[in-house]
């Protein structure tokens, strides 16, 4: 009997409130993070029904293909309630006026493989070839940059195309187009599988950042702070769900048919991230100021953005993530 009370408490504890009003919310995505590693927390939500037990109507809408540098856009035009996007994007369209701001952070620390053709073995290769970049102005370029600078190669080494999104990099580089192309999860791995050489990794040449973050207007989080309090509850179950080693095949399994991949490949990637633990998920979807204070200042040395820095609390809203118990 003692079980069974034990077991309704929890039940309670988890589930929305009781008989409330279930609450829409949009949430926005370019097409090449819905192919990509970077969608894994929403979609753990989904597939879990963390959404629905929080009482939200939850639709992920694509606004543009490719779209990194649209995504904010897709707030202000009533696109979306809320959106998926990198650091360095939000950053630059808060210092143009939005009102935009990140309430969790989905992905810390990215694992970037600048991934060659199978015939090129050495960083000293790809003198004279092809790179395909992604946005200039974000912390992918930056990241390959530095790891290319760091074995010797500056920017007249090599020539460059830019190619936004991990899919669309990868078909360049299997198509003959690019000599090389940086590649996440689970791309990489795969690639690798066919014979293509992994060169290096950005995080050999980057420190610890906040890679990719859900924005939303203040204008809309001032009038629907349940919904996004709802929303950061079920993102956190996901997290946990993530973590938990006894959830490691389930997760494999997401991850497989998400990215239509091996079970075999999935299993490797959550390898690389928690085998050792490389912090490249949140523990429940909080912000590290000190990481974003990193893209700012990997901004400022690019000449994205002019000096002096802007402090990063400006481009922060972490009060729905306190009301819910996250720090």
């Amino acid at each position: 009997m003692r079980r069974v009370l034990a077991g309704l408490l929890l039940a309670a504890a988890v589930a929305g409130p009781a008989g409330a009003e279930t609450l829409s919310l949009r949430y926005g995505q370019s097409y090449s993070t819905l192919r990509s590693i970077f969608a894994l927390p929403v979609v753990v939500a989904q597939k879990q029904g963390f959404f629905e037990r929080e009482g939200l109507d939850f639709k992920v809408v694509v606004p543009l293909p490719g779209g990194s540098d649209k995504m904010i856009d897709a707030l202000h035009d009533d696109t979306v309630d809320i959106t998926h996007v990198a650091t360095p994007f939000l950053i630059r369209k808060v210092l143009a006026g939005s009102d935009a701001v990140a309430i969790a952070a989905e992905f810390n620390n990215p694992i970037y493989s600048l991934v060659a053709k199978p015939g090129i073995k050495s960083f000293a290769d790809l003198k004279g070839k092809r790179i395909g970049f992604a946005d200039q102005g974000g912390s992918i370029s930056a990241s390959m940059r530095k790891l290319l600078a760091l074995h010797g190669l500056t920017d007249g080494d090599y020539e460059t195309e830019v190619i936004e999104g991990t899919p669309a990099r990868a078909n360049c580089l299997k198509q003959g187009g690019c000599d090389a192309v940086p590649l996440g999860q689970p791309q990489d791995v795969a690639f690798q599988a066919e014979g293509f050489t992994v060169l290096g990794l950005s995080t050999e040449a980057s420190p610890s950042i906040v890679y990719t973050v859900t924005a939303v207007r203040r204008s809309f989080a001032d009038k629907n702070a349940e919904a996004l309090r709802r929303y950061l509850r079920a993102l956190d179950a996901a997290f946990q769900f993530i973590r938990d080693p006894a959830n490691r095949q389930a997760v494999a399994a997401i991850v497989a048919e998400s990215n239509h991949v091996s079970p075999a490949i999935a299993a490797k990637v959550l390898a690389l991230y928690f085998e050792p633990d490389r912090n490249v998920l949140p523990r429940r979807g909080e912000i590290d100021m000190a990481g974003l204070s990193r893209v700012i200042a990997m901004m400022a040395e690019a000449g994205q953005i002019t000096a002096p820095p802007p402090a990063p609390e400006i481009f922060v809203e972490r009060k729905y993530l306190r009301a819910i118990g996250v720090k």
